[in-house]
């Protein structure tokens, strides 16, 4: 998996979730900030990267995720196949 495929599923699902055009929404973005995401919207997006990807997301790890950015380096860190 790559940074620009974990970035295009996260576009993807925001995008649906909350309604904004993905091709607006890079690492840079800011949940909160940037999107206007509340906490329902921030837990539905770790459901899909655990369902997805396999991993596995701590509320307090979560809770420190404010970007895209960092959501990605999450998933690429502690995915079952990452290297």
């Amino acid at each position: 998996m790559t940074r620009d495929e974990v970035l295009q599923l996260i576009a993807a699902h925001l995008g649906d979730e909350l309604d904004v055009d993905p091709a607006v929404i890079g690492e840079q973005t800011r949940f909160k900030q940037d999107l206007e995401a509340d906490s329902l919207d921030l837990y539905t997006l770790v459901q899909e990267l655990e369902d997805t990807y396999g991993v596995t997301m701590s509320d307090e790890q979560a809770a420190r995720i404010v970007s895209v950015g960092q959501a990605i380096d999450f998933v690429l860190s502690h995915a079952p196949d990452a290297p």
